[in-house]
């Protein structure tokens, strides 16, 4: 079977919708050859694959398959609309990741994958017919969902969550080990859902936390943005940390205590929903590892944090704090709460995603 998954994101950011992406393309590949498109106007040479593959073998921390490789695609060019519809039939399978806009294709299969929670509306009787070109449409979150089927008005057949959790990863995990760290993961930027390090630099600044640190990881697209949390945080125990491997992260994981989370502060679930967490990969990655959340009550992280966790959900500064705060004080809580996290995660394994995804496709 030969399959082509398409993300006008690709290859120019790098993070939890590429991870995403990329287990897809696992998945096909164990069925056939998977080629990741790029938007592009001249052919992708040996060497530019090659040099992708690392780029993205690296990111992920694991070598990709030899079945996955990158093509240059007229889609999202400025190519004539039947070169484009012509380009598509090649394939059995098309995976197309949206950013909000659609096209026809004429692969066999069609899979539609939704990861934002657009707001725009899809109503003229060119886009009904686009997405009915869709065979299949599925969410990230069944919050995606929910505001897709709304602000689309079409039916989302299913949500796939994420795969984050592989096999062994609470394997020689020793809680007892932990350090006295809270950590964030995320991109630093401004736009749409801004992972808000502004906020949790302030949050910790109220915090009467002795000894504890807090660590912010993420890669830059937004520099201005960056310098600006770096003032903030001047004179905190607070580290920053914009190159980092994906051993380095895991480590990083495997020491933090407690994982904090704010993206979408001060903007509300319905009128702003593409500002809101769409999911939160980080949030459940870095539960997988032990660490404590301590996240904010909006969005996909409402779905993440099930049961007994709903608890450490947070609506305002104060009550991040006082959350915080109540875990720090109380190891064997604390403990209790890392505990149900890894429990919790199981529900976002490769066997779950590999299981869901096949039977859905």
């Amino acid at each position: 079977m030969k399959t082509c998954i398409y993300s006008p994101y690709v290859p120019k950011h790098f993070g939890g919708g590429e991870k995403y992406l990329f287990t897809v393309a696992e998945v096909f590949a164990k069925q056939g050859p998977v080629y990741i498109a790029i938007s592009s106007q001249s052919p992708i040479s040996p060497s530019q694959n090659l040099r992708l593959k690392k780029l993205y073998s690296e990111f992920l921390g694991e070598t990709l398959s030899k079945n996955i490789n990158f093509i240059a695609t007229p889609l999202g060019t400025k190519k004539n609309f039947f070169v484009k519809l012509l380009w598509t039939r090649k394939f059995e399978t098309l995976f197309y990741a949206t950013d909000g806009s659609l096209f026809f294709s004429l692969a066999k299969r069609n899979i539609l994958h939704i990861q934002i929670p657009f707001t725009n509306q899809q109503n003229s009787l060119i886009s009904r017919i686009k997405l009915n070109n869709w065979q299949e449409k599925n969410t990230n979150s069944k919050f995606t969902k929910k505001i897709i089927e709304k602000s689309w008005q079409t039916k989302i057949d299913y949500v796939h969550y994420p795969v984050i959790v592989k096999e062994g990863t609470a394997n020689n995990l020793d809680l007892a080990k932990k350090e006295k760290i809270i950590l964030h993961v995320g991109r630093f930027f401004r736009q749409l859902h801004s992972k808000r390090q502004d906020v949790l630099v302030s949050i910790f600044a109220n915090l009467k936390a002795k000894n504890w640190k807090l660590i912010l990881v993420g890669t830059v697209e937004d520099k201005k943005y960056l310098e600006d949390i770096t003032d903030l945080a001047a004179g905190l125990d607070i580290e920053i940390k914009t190159k980092v491997s994906r051993k380095q992260l895991i480590d990083l994981y495997k020491k933090a205590s407690i994982y904090w989370h704010a993206t979408g502060f001060g903007s509300s679930d319905t009128k702003n929903p593409e500002k809101v967490e769409h999911f939160g990969i980080s949030t459940v990655e870095a539960m997988s590892y032990g660490c404590a959340p301590v996240v904010i009550n909006k969005g996909g992280q409402k779905e993440i944090l099930s049961g007994e966790l709903k608890k450490w959900l947070w609506n305002d500064k104060a009550e991040c704090i006082a959350l915080t705060q109540k875990l720090i004080s109380n190891e064997k809580l604390l403990k209790s709460v890392q505990e149900q996290a890894i429990l919790r995660t199981t529900d976002f394994s490769q066997e779950k995603f590999e299981k869901k995804f096949l039977k859905n496709n």
